[in-house]
C-alpha cells in the first residue's frame, strides 16, 4: 500500500499536534463568541496594551483583502483550501523541525478554514495596541500560523548559511 509508510507513530503524533492547535483555536473562539453575546457586542476585556473584542474577518490573514462579494469570498476560500493541501504534501515530504513548523501552520489554517466554511468569516479578537497604534486583530490560529512561518523563515536562513559554509570548504 502506497500510504503505509506514512501511517506510523510520527503520523499519529503529527495528527495530535494539528488537532491540539485546531481544538485550542475552536475553544478560544467559542469562549469569545459566547462572551461577546453575553456582553451584547461590547468589548470583552480592556487593558493598556490588550483588548479582547470580537470582529468577524472575511479576508485573509489579519483582515487583509476583506470582501463583501460572496463570489470573491468563495474563490478566496477555495484558494486557501488548495494551499492547505499543498502544505499537507509538504508535511509528508519533510521531517524534523521543518515538518513541525508546517504542522503549526496546518493546525492554524484548518481552524480558520473551518470558520470560513461554517461561519463565512473568521472570528478575530486579540487587539494589541500601544496608545493609538493598533496591530492587526488576530486569533489563536493566526498565532500558530505566524510562529510556523517564522520557523520556516529561520530554517531557510540556517540552511542557506550551512550551504554557503559548505561551498567555502
Amino acid at each position: 500500500m502506497i500510504f503505509k509508510k506514512y501511517f506510523n507513530k510520527k503520523f499519529y503524533s503529527n495528527i495530535l499536534v494539528i488537532l491540539f492547535i485546531f481544538f485550542l483555536d475552536r475553544i478560544t473562539k467559542k469562549i469569545v463568541i459566547n462572551l461577546d453575546q453575553e456582553n451584547f457586542g461590547q468589548q470583552i476585556f480592556l487593558s493598556k496594551y490588550l483588548d479582547i473584542a470580537l470582529i468577524w474577518n472575511q479576508g485573509i490573514a489579519f483582515g487583509l483583502f476583506s470582501f463583501d462579494e460572496k463570489y470573491t469570498y468563495n474563490i478566496l476560500t477555495t484558494l486557501i483550501a488548495l494551499v492547505i493541501l499543498i502544505i499537507l504534501f509538504m508535511i509528508l515530504k519533510n521531517d524534523g523541525f521543518k515538518r513541525f513548523s508546517l504542522l503549526l501552520i496546518m493546525g492554524g489554517a484548518l481552524g480558520n478554514l473551518y470558520d470560513r466554511i461554517f461561519f463565512s468569516a473568521v472570528p478575530d479578537f486579540f487587539d494589541f495596541h500601544v496608545g493609538n497604534f493598533h496591530w492587526f486583530i488576530f486569533n489563536v490560529a493566526d498565532i500558530f500560523i505566524t510562529i510556523g512561518v517564522i520557523f520556516m523563515i529561520l530554517i531557510e536562513f540556517i540552511d542557506n548559511n550551512k550551504n554557503k559554509l559548505n561551498e567555502k570548504n
